[in-house]
């Protein structure tokens, strides 16, 4: 078996989790099989001493297809 990660950033206004879930969703539009997400960094963005957006760091982890192109 391989595998692959990728490493991709979310932004949100709303949450955390939400930033997650935006990478995830982007990533599945094409990939298929994602096992593991691992968040690596978290940061937010500020304006006049309040969060406006939250980004997060996340790597995703996907099983490689065994087909072989000819």
């Amino acid at each position: 078996m391989v595998e692959k990660t990728i490493e991709l950033i979310g932004s949100s206004a709303e949450s955390i989790e939400h930033a997650v879930e935006i990478a995830l969703s982007r990533a599945g539009v094409t990939i298929s099989g994602v096992h593991t997400a691992q968040v690596t960094n978290i940061a937010a963005e500020v304006a006049h001493n309040k969060v406006t957006r939250w980004r997060v760091t996340v790597k995703l982890t996907f099983q490689v297809k065994e087909e072989l192109h000819e």
